[in-house]
């Protein structure tokens, strides 16, 4: 068994041990001893009594043996071992160990190991009762010398004690003792448990509110049910209950505040990120018709313009021609070569204001809708790209409203821009899926990639997120350095589908 058997043991439990451990110590030695003193006196008092009954037999027996009465003898052992429960024999023998009388008891059990002796002496007083010169003595005053005493052992009494009784005697005092002993111990295990439940009890009371004080139930009463350092912890708990109480609700207070000012400062922020949003699609709206306005006024004005030059550049190199061949000269011939130059100049403005006008406002994604438009922004970048681009379509685009397709359009376009511009990709895939009201645009390439942890994101990606948000969608832009980067965007339909 360790020693440490009483680590997990309770406070009344070690209060009662350290109450309850001398007084039963003390109880088992008192016993002890006392049951040890109560057999030493039963032997001590067998050995005198042993003793004093074999002399007194010894010299009262002394006329039986030489004159041969032994009934006598025996009626008087017979009455002296039946008045004393403690003798258990008692046997005479003569001087050759021959025994002469023998009696037992009736009444004891067991006799004792030892045996008390004495022997039976037989004494001869001779007088002299002639002077030393043979006149007969006259005792005088003066003369005082004793006579002569012979003696010679004639038998011995041997008697053996039974401890029976006297054990019975003791055994009975030893039980009076043991009972007064036990009632004192039973009163001190009752004291002893009464004060260890007079401390178990409060510190169990302390332990429960504490244990309470920790679940967050700051209201906790503790009262001060004893004295001395119990009652003083007892005490503390309470006074900390009612601080932390109080601390509780200065912190409920202040978290209260703190959150009416975060959701205000939330709202705001929702507030400003709604009215950006607007301000954003305003913006892409104004932006798109200023850019359809420009488009159309190079369609209208610029390339009217560009094709009226070009007539003329044309007239004056055919009049060049007729009156170089009616008349050849230098000049002329020179006029007509500078006239297919600006014939030619017009045609490449012409082609460069049709390229500019598709860019501002592309006509495809009107007439063909988003599914074509993207398509033929896909041929355009991969033609003498170096990159291959793969082009996957789900749903009827035709429900698409103009401004949702603008804006899905040009997201894509700053897609493809980035990939072209930054990637550096053999591969690059895109994806448009409507389905379910909601339009699910993806674009992936196998290129350098990047670490959206360590890199900040550029412009372009800044701006198709801003892009998005003003639509209420989301975006997610996934990339590992060497292993590509896919841009994956949701944009609801609510209430931007043409329903007509």
């Amino acid at each position: 068994m360790s020693w440490g058997f009483w680590r997990n043991w309770s406070i009344g439990t070690r209060m009662a041990c350290i109450a309850m451990l001398p007084v039963v110590l003390l109880f088992a030695s008192f016993m002890g001893y006392s049951w040890y003193s109560h057999r030493i006196q039963v032997d001590e008092e067998l050995a005198e009594r042993g003793r004093v009954l074999a002399r007194a037999l010894a010299e009262t027996s002394e006329y039986n043996v030489i004159s041969g009465n032994l009934s006598d003898l025996r009626l008087t052992i017979r009455g002296l071992v039946q008045s004393d429960a403690s003798i258990y024999r008692v046997d005479i023998v003569d001087s050759s160990g021959h025994g002469l009388a023998s009696v037992v008891s009736e009444t004891a059990l067991a006799p004792q190991r030892l045996q008390y002796g004495a022997p039976i002496r037989k004494q001869v007083i001779w007088i002299n009762l002639f002077s030393d010169n043979g006149t007969p003595h006259i005792t005088a005053p003066s003369d005082i010398r004793p006579p002569t005493v012979t003696t010679t052992n004639v038998g011995e009494v041997r008697v053996t004690m039974s401890p029976t009784y006297l054990l019975g005697k003791q055994a009975r005092r030893f039980r009076v003792e043991l009972a007064i002993a036990a009632l004192a111990l039973a009163a001190s295990g009752v004291l002893a448990f009464l004060l260890a439940r007079s401390l178990a009890v409060p510190l169990q009371e302390a332990i429960h509110a504490l244990r309470a004080i920790r679940g967050g139930n700051y209201k906790v009463k503790l009262p001060v049910s004893t004295g001395g350092e119990v009652g003083d912890l007892q005490a503390s708990i309470g006074d900390m209950a009612i601080a932390l109480n109080l601390s509780k609700q200065d912190l409920e207070n202040k978290v209260a505040e703190r959150t009416r000012d975060l959701l205000a400062s939330r709202n705001e922020a929702l507030r400003a990120d709604a009215d950006k949003r607007k301000l954003i699609q305003k913006v892409n709206s104004i932006v798109e018709d200023e850019r359809k306005s420009i488009a159309i006024e190079i369609h209208d004005e610029l390339n009217a313009s560009l094709i009226a030059a070009r007539l003329e550049s044309q007239s004056i190199a055919a009049l060049a021609g007729k009156l170089n061949a009616a008349t050849p000269a230098p000049e002329i011939e020179e006029i007509r070569l500078k006239a297919q130059a600006i014939t030619k100049l017009t045609l490449d403005l012409y082609a460069s204001g049709r390229r500019l006008v598709r860019r501002l406002r592309p006509e495809v994604l009107e007439m063909l809708g988003l599914h074509g438009a993207v398509e033929e922004m896909l041929r355009h970048y991969d033609s003498g790209s170096g990159c291959s681009f793969t082009f996957h379509s789900e749903g009827d685009f035709s429900r698409l409203g103009h401004d949702l397709a603008i804006s899905a359009y040009r997201i894509v376009q700053e897609a493809l821009s980035n990939v072209m511009k930054h990637a550096h990709a053999a591969h690059a895939q895109v994806s448009l899926v409507l389905q379910d009201d909601v339009l699910r645009i993806a674009v992936a390439d196998d290129g350098a990639g990047f670490d959206p942890v360590l890199s900040s994101e550029g412009i372009g990606i800044i701006g198709m997120r801003e892009r998005v948000y003003a639509l209420a969608g989301t975006m997610a832009v996934h990339s590992t350095p060497g292993a590509g980067t896919e841009v994956g965007i949701v944009l609801p339909l609510e209430d931007r589908v043409n329903v007509s």
